[in-house]
Formats: C-alpha cells, structure tokens, sequence
C-alpha cells in the first residue's frame, strides 16, 4: 500500500477531488496548510501598506491506495492540480506497513 500525499493550491480541490472519485478512490482526507516553496512567500498591499505574506495557503491531500493504483492517483492529481503557475504543489509517495479500520477490525487492503 502507499501513501499519497499532495500539497496543492485551494482552488484545485474539487477538481482533484473529482479526478479521484473517477478512479474509483472512496475517501481522503484534507488538511488546511500554510507553507511556502520557491516562492518564497509574496508581498501583498493591504490597506495601502505593503507587507510580505511569507507562508502561502495550501491543501494538503493524503490517500491510501493499494500499490498498483499509486501510479494513476499521482496522474490524476497531478492533472487536476495544474495549472502551470508556480507554486502548484508537490506529491509526495511513501509505503504504508500496515492499515486498520478501527469499526471492523480490517486490515490493510481491506481496510482501504
């Protein structure tokens, strides 16, 4: 099983959402992140002073697929999380050892 972790920007969640739920992927999670990268922040006015903004808003998506599928999750997201600009995210892929759902009892791949 693997790990798939993208950190992406806002608006790209339903897309990549969709994306996901085309593949068949029943659930993931979401998690409000600030951070920054190359980018290295930016500089915003507000009220006519100019300030630096330097950790940017972004989602951070996790999903546990089986192995076989982590190669067309990363696609997908990859696809719809696009948009050409900089500061469109990273994915990241690391193993899972071991899964289990806490209601039944399942492990790994059936707990997916």
């Amino acid at each position: 099983m693997k790990l798939v972790m993208a950190i992406i920007k806002p608006f790209k969640l339903d897309e990549v959402r969709e994306a996901l739920t085309a593949l068949g992927v029943q659930g993931l999670t979401v998690t409000e992140v600030k951070g920054y990268g190359r980018q290295k922040g930016q500089t915003e006015i507000y009220r006519g002073a100019e300030y630096a903004v330097n950790f940017l808003p972004k989602l951070k998506i996790e999903v546990a697929v089986p192995t076989d599928q982590a190669d067309k999750v990363v696609t997908a997201i990859s696809g719809a999380a696009k948009t050409g600009q900089i500061g469109d995210g990273k994915i990241f892929v690391s193993s899972v050892e071991q899964v289990l759902r806490i209601r039944t009892g399942e492990t790994d791949a059936e707990a997916l």
